[in-house]
Order: C-alpha cells, then structure tokens, then sequence
C-alpha cells in the first residue's frame, strides 16, 4: 500500500509491513553477519511489521523508534534510533554486538551515489536518514558495515516508504553489496 502524502521524513510514525515481492532478498548480507543458516531460514519465512514512532525528546533530540514485529506476533528485535550523530553500542539478538549512529542529512552530504538518488522530491527537501551500523569485532569476532538511507521513493507508480542499503565486509572481497527495502504502509501505530 502506497504511503500518504503526510508521512513523510518529518514524521515516519506508522505502520509498515516489509514488501519481500519488492524488495532485493538479503540472506547473503545476513550470512556475511554471522547469522545461522537456521535463523536466516526462519527470517525468510516469516513477514516484518514496523511500528514506526518517530518524536522530538524534550531535549530537542529527534528519535525513531521501531519495533519490530514477525509474522504471528512474534517480538522482533527494537530499533531505536536517535539522530544526533552519536556513538551506541548494543547487543543484538540477531546480528550481536553492534555499534550504531543515525541523522538526517541533505543527499549532497551523502558519498554513496545508490544510497543518495532516486528518492522523491519531499525525502530531498526533509533530509533523508542515515544509519550507519557496524559490528563490535572485539566483542562479535565478525567484521562488517551497513550504510542505509531511509525515505520515500515512487515504485510501480506508488510512493513507498524505502531503505537503501550499502553493505561491506572482511569476508566479501569484491566490493560492497547494495540492496533497495521496501514497505507497504498498512496505517498509523
């Protein structure tokens, strides 16, 4: 389902379910993670819902939290996001040890040509939002980085809530891989 005019980078609160039909299959990003066969598996078998709430605290600091939801009401794994350009580092249950920053940015302040282009004309003019993860190697053993852009592009002649992602590893010698995530927005959380 196309997403409203007003939810926008500005305000992404909502809820969204993963669209697999459009979206670039990510198992070989989740592998290179260190996720098990067994977890992947069941990943892919399962649809993720999003119950976006997207706020200023009352220090002035923009949050996006989302919490993560699996087919069957199963709990998934929260992402909070605070878009102040700060280091945090938590255990994941599926990816482990990680370390994280976000913010809103203008696109021309993005290097990556894929992770900056293609958005709609309201994801340039609020910002698009970039989240930058990275594993904790001395905790986690492993070694890679996820750049993701989020905002809206127009797909199939529908505007959708969408990710691009720019992933690298020590792993995976040939350059980074690239994926487009999309959403459906089923309505507001």
């Amino acid at each position: 389902m196309a997403a409203p005019p007003e939810v926008t980078n500005k305000n992404l609160t909502g809820k969204y379910i993963m669209n697999k039909a459009l979206s670039d299959d990510s198992d070989d990003i989740l592998k290179l993670q260190g996720v098990s066969w067994f977890k992947r598996r069941a990943i892919s078998m399962f649809t993720l819902t999003l119950g976006v709430k997207h706020y200023t605290d009352e220090a002035g600091n923009e949050h996006i939290d989302v919490e993560q939801t699996l087919s069957g009401g199963i709990k998934g794994t929260n992402e909070d996001r605070t878009l102040d350009w700060e280091e945090r580092g938590e255990i994941d249950d599926i990816f482990g040890a990680v370390i994280g920053k976000s913010k809103k940015v203008k696109a021309e302040e993005v290097e990556d040509e894929f992770l900056k282009s293609g958005w709609t004309e309201d994801t340039f003019q609020d910002g698009l939002i970039l989240a930058v993860d990275w594993s904790d190697t001395a905790k986690s053993g492993m070694e890679w980085r996820a750049e993701m852009t989020w905002g809206f592009e127009i797909l199939n002649s529908e505007r959708r809530h969408a990710r691009r992602l720019k992933f690298t590893s020590s792993n995976k010698k040939d350059g980074p891989i690239f994926k487009h995530l999309y959403y459906d927005y089923i309505g507001p959380s």
